[in-house]
């Protein structure tokens, strides 16, 4: 598995294949109508494609001339559960951190509201 995610997260590292992805989501499209939004060759972008293709994020399909791409949910879907095991671990840990700040606040608090020693007081 963690083959795979390399493959997805080495894809996802692009901002290209990224806004390619963000465009699939909303359905399929030819290379021509994906290339459309940047300045590079049809070449640049099919490159792009062929590294989303290779971790599995778009499939290719033939309908007549046209060989429209599609987004593959499933390797983002494995990615996004990889990522919530550390997500879980950082709120937990961030919930300890709350926990602490407030039972210190709270002590602060308390130090707070005694009453002062007298002024002539000499104890150290």
């Amino acid at each position: 598995m963690h083959t795979d995610l390399d493959a997805t997260f080495a894809a996802l590292a692009d901002p290209t294949r990224r806004a390619i992805l963000a465009r699939l989501a909303t359905g399929e499209a030819t290379v021509t109508e994906l290339a459309a939004p940047f300045a590079m060759s049809q070449p640049a972008i099919s490159k792009h494609l062929r590294v989303l293709e290779r971790a599995g994020l778009i499939s290719r399909g033939r309908s007549a001339q046209r060989r429209p791409c599609r987004l593959n949910a499933g390797p983002l879907q494995e990615a996004t559960a990889w990522l919530a095991a550390y997500r879980d671990h950082w709120a937990e840990s961030y919930q300890r951190l709350d926990n602490l700040l407030d039972e210190l606040r709270a002590a602060e608090e308390t130090a707070a509201s005694e009453p002062a020693e007298a002024e002539g007081d000499d104890r150290a």
